[in-house]
């Protein structure tokens, strides 16, 4: 008997999507739950499980191509009638090779592994070395016959051997041997975290002897041409529409965060015990801007028509950087919330976003942006407004340096504080310069204050 698995809802709004990659063919067996395809929509990347056991019979929509939520993908069955003969075909080519090869005792694993062609080739070249010499072959064959040859096989059925292709060409870039890394996602799946783990240990004890300058790896996509993704055609298209229909504009303050500096490193210990996740300065730049767009409502609006609409509360929207784009969940009522939910928060959503975990709806209802610019090193940028927020606000990295300081009886002096520059961006149709000022005072003001002891949930 078999069964159609369909394009289930992935939102509220999602009413189509498209396939973007195949992770299973027509005669390969497939588990409940476990991945079938991975799907794209104007919301968010997933994959598609399985709903019920059995073998691939047909595949009726192709890579690329877009369908509407309830069309039929796939067509799963109890294996009786196409897989059956799809063992003994693929087995026919594979006898060949093994009755030329001299070393009788290596015949069987590879007979075994129902593998295609081009897997079947490397065996060969590996036992050609315990042919050319006999008496050292037997001690040496088997671990090099055993690691590489009968492991590809073993995983075809299930997750584990699965790398996603930005993973694989991360790990290409990076220099990782795939072979040689334990995966920790489901099922034994390597993911890109795996493969930066597996890069910091040889970089750190190679970077002491190494003196030499060791150039940045070269990118795979160099010289290349590949089409856009449908999100990336989505976040292309409202950017374009945002810029076009808004009236975009940034404005710039320095804030002295040296206080709140202080105040991590005296709690670290015990608010990483009572919440699980380290504190960094985002928690309180997200509280510090929530609370402040309950004084400046114009900040936390939209514009619908000739209409004006100021939100009852404060959703703020987060960027997170993955493999796949920039996606932005949501925080909501962020103004009500303490250090710790918040830090819980982007901890759980960030980690589900770039492990494309994170349900469509989780990315919906933002009224105000925050992106980190400074994760990756940059002072600070001119950040862009997604329609229909007004307003987004960019957090530059947190660097010491010498600054001008006043103490209580006027008296001037230089010392090493911690600052950081903060870019707002907003709509000029509804917010105009003093408007942005006197929000970013306020967020400063706030944050250089550091008075956040009765905020931190612990």
């Amino acid at each position: 008997m078999s069964e159609s698995v369909v394009l289930p809802a992935l939102g509220e709004s999602v009413t189509e999507g498209t396939v973007t990659r195949w992770l299973k063919k027509v005669g390969d067996s497939v588990n409940v739950d476990e991945p079938l395809v991975e799907v794209s929509t104007d919301k968010v990347d997933t994959e598609i499980p399985s709903p019920v056991a059995g073998v691939i019979e047909q595949i009726l929509v192709q890579e690329d191509e877009t369908v509407q939520v309830g069309a039929v993908l796939v067509i799963i069955g109890s294996g009786s009638g196409s897989a059956a003969p799809a063992a003994p075909a693929a087995a026919a080519p594979v006898a060949p090779p093994v009755v030329q090869a001299p070393p009788a005792p290596v015949a069987p694993p590879i007979v075994a592994a129902p593998v295609a062609p081009p897997v079947i080739a490397a065996p060969p070249v590996v036992v050609a070395a315990p042919v050319a010499a006999p008496p050292v072959a037997p001690p040496v064959a088997p671990p090099v016959v055993a690691a590489p040859v009968i492991s590809v096989p073993a995983t075809s059925s299930t997750d584990a051997g699965y790398v996603t292709p930005l993973v694989r060409k991360f790990a290409q870039d990076s220099g990782v041997d795939l072979s040689r890394v334990s995966g920790t996602g489901v099922g034994g799946r390597i993911r890109k975290e795996d493969v930066m783990a597996a890069t910091s240990a040889p970089v750190g004890s190679s970077a002491a002897p190494a003196a030499a300058h060791v150039p940045a790896p070269v990118s795979a996509l160099r010289g290349t041409s590949e089409p856009m993704s449908r999100l990336r055609k989505v976040l292309a298209e409202r950017a374009v529409a945002s810029m076009v229909s808004s009236a975009q504009l940034t404005t710039v303050v320095e804030v002295d965060v040296t206080r709140i500096a202080e105040m991590r490193k005296s709690i670290q210990a015990r608010f990483t015990a009572a919440t699980g996740t380290k504190l960094n300065f985002m928690p309180f730049f997200f509280l510090a801007s929530a609370e402040a767009l309950r004084s400046h409502p114009k900040l936390n609006a939209s514009i619908e028509g000739e209409t004006i609409n100021y939100h009852p509360s404060e959703n703020i929207s987060f960027a997170v950087d993955t493999e796949r784009g920039l996606l932005t969940p949501v925080i909501r009522d962020a103004a009500s919330l303490s250090l710790a939910q918040i830090a819980q928060q982007i901890a759980d959503l960030a980690s589900r976003t770039r492990e494309n975990k994170l349900k469509p709806d989780e990315m919906m209802g933002g009224t105000f942006t925050l992106t980190n610019t400074g994760s990756r090193g940059a002072l600070f940028d001119t950040p862009v407004v997604f329609l229909p927020q007004v307003a987004i606000l960019g957090t530059g990295v947190v660097q010491k340096r010498p600054v001008v300081i006043t103490s209580s009886d006027g008296q001037e002096s230089i010392a090493i504080r911690s600052m950081v520059y903060l870019a707002l961006s907003y709509d000029h149709r509804l917010v105009d310069g003093a408007d942005a000022s006197r929000y970013l005072v306020d967020v400063k003001a706030r944050l250089e204050e550091a008075n956040f002891q009765n905020n931190l949930g612990i």
